[in-house]
């Protein structure tokens, strides 16, 4: 019998009255593993309700309290690690080790979100004017909520719910309706970690729920993370309804390769970005751009990266790379390379019509490589969010930084180069939120930003660190005299 996944609203499993359901499906072998609640709008206001009711007292709780309950779940999430890890490759596709690696993240946001009594404290200064002194004062903003993708189960969620509840809001989480066993097994560790009835709420559904979360006046903050054009609606409609909001959308990674680099170890690097979780990342290596001499031998290198990647089930030994999200996620990549080709690009490498023994079924795409990539064609600035690397050669590292500069995108841009030179130049030049030396995936630690800029991000304050804290918090100065004989004079 296939598992009905319930909401979890103020510290109650709850079946949904959904009319609708949406399968589960295991992208390595089309299996259906559970269904998934499409949750109606009255579900997410009775979600919004108690979220309301619970903020009143979990705001006065002190910060020293609330963070209790993270240390409890940081241990929680360690010793069931390989079981939330087992279940993000069953219904994610990505290897055990991409899984593990997700987890890691993740934990390291909880661990950075204990420090909130620090992190959270204002400032003041005595003396304003005479015998007046002011205060700067953070205070939780209310009922928060997230919509999270696919391609991170664990990590996602993370990047905003731990400082939201330490910051003293309260929180509704809607899944991706594709992988939404994690956020219950992650659900079930928050309620072990006695959270107070109403604290932190959970509701599956698709763009109906997400929606009712984006119209509802009780919710003050949205975190999204997906594709910019849904980036872009979500962040308008949520703005427009005077909530706060900070939206992470889609990228085009490029990857800048020197001739002084060195090619063996950048190449396994990029392999690494490029086809790691199947490609579908917002930091994978999407575009490498080969400068000057290093075309001829990065090329050879890369193309052995590729062909010897081995793919398949995650939980299977030796696996490299899994499966893409669904079938329709293969046809829409493979229809793009097909579009390359038709832009006259060169296809080195064929990842196309992939069949993997034992997983016949499976929504598995190889690492595929296309050459040659016009300039002014459509493929070269598409998000493909599948396991393709595009290439282009360039005469100089100008021109390879005007060319990153000149893309719609702004998440990540790397280099690879032995030069601290060009680094600083690379650095202090491109136009993008998240840059690389010499990395292939450069995702910041839990206390620095997940940054982004262009059309990759739509707000002010991003995921993660300082910024997280900012977002979930509201700014409160006081100005104070206490004077015996009272004066209207300052």
């Amino acid at each position: 019998m296939t598992n009905t996944l319930p909401n979890y609203i103020n510290n109650t499993w709850v079946k949904s009255k959904a009319t609708e359901y949406a399968d589960v499906i295991n992208p390595a072998t089309a299996e259906v593993i559970a269904q998934v609640p499409l949750s109606p709008s009255d579900e997410v206001n009775q979600a919004v309700l108690t979220a309301e009711q619970a903020w009143i007292e979990w705001r006065q709780t002190p910060p020293s309290d609330r963070v209790q309950h993270l240390f409890t779940l940081k241990n929680l999430l360690e010793e069931n690690l390989d079981d939330l890890a087992q279940t993000i490759t069953f219904e994610c596709g990505k290897t055990l080790e991409e899984s593990k690696g997700e987890l890691r993240r993740a934990i390291e946001n909880v661990e950075v979100a204990c420090g909130i009594p620090t992190l959270m404290q204002g400032y003041n200064l005595e003396d304003i004017a005479s015998g007046i002194d002011e205060i700067m004062i953070r205070q939780p903003v209310g009922v928060c909520a997230a919509i999270t993708p696919f391609n991170f189960p664990a990590m996602i969620v993370a990047w905003f719910l731990p400082y939201a509840v330490a910051c003293g809001n309260t929180y509704i989480v809607k899944p991706s309706e594709k992988v939404p066993l994690t956020m219950k097994k992650l659900f079930e560790l928050f309620e072990q970690a006695g959270f107070p009835a109403g604290v932190i709420n959970l509701v599956h559904g698709g763009r109906e729920t997400a929606e009712a979360i984006l119209n509802h006046p009780g919710i003050k903050a949205i975190s999204f993370v997906g594709s910019t054009n849904v980036a872009k609606h979500v962040y308008a409609l949520a703005t427009a309804n005077g909530k706060r909001a900070q939206c992470q959308g889609g990228a085009k990674n490029p990857i800048i390769i020197l001739p002084d680099a060195d090619i063996e170890t950048a190449s396994k690097i990029i392999a690494d970005s490029a086809f790691g979780c199947a490609g579908q990342r917002c930091l994978a290596a999407s575009l490498a751009i080969t400068v000057g001499d290093s075309q001829k031998d990065f090329t050879e290198a890369i193309v052995s990266q590729a062909n010897s990647r081995v793919v398949g089930f995650g939980l299977d030994d030796g696996v490299q790379m899994g499966p893409v999200i669904t079938h329709a996620s293969k046809d829409r990549i493979e229809n793009l390379i097909l579009s390359g080709l038709n832009e006259n690009s060169e296809l080195l490498v064929d990842g196309r019509n992939t069949k993997i023994s034992n997983y016949e079924n499976g929504s598995f795409v190889k690492p595929t490589i296309l050459q040659n990539l016009k300039l002014d064609g459509t493929i070269i600035h598409t998000e493909i969010f599948g396991p393709v690397l595009g290439m282009v050669h360039m005469d100089t590292v100008d021109d390879a930084i005007d060319f990153v500069n000149s893309g719609r995108y702004g998440n990540m841009a790397c280099l690879f180069t032995n030069s601290g030179a060009a680094a600083r130049k690379f650095r202090y030049e491109a136009q993008v939120g998240n840059i690389g030396i010499n990395l292939g995936v450069a995702a910041p630690m839990a206390f620095f930003p997940f940054s982004g800029w262009r059309d990759s991000f739509f707000g002010d304050m991003h995921g993660q660190g300082k910024d997280a804290v900012e977002f979930f918090t509201q700014k409160k100065v006081v100005a104070e005299r206490w004077f015996r004989n009272w004066s209207r004079k300052f």
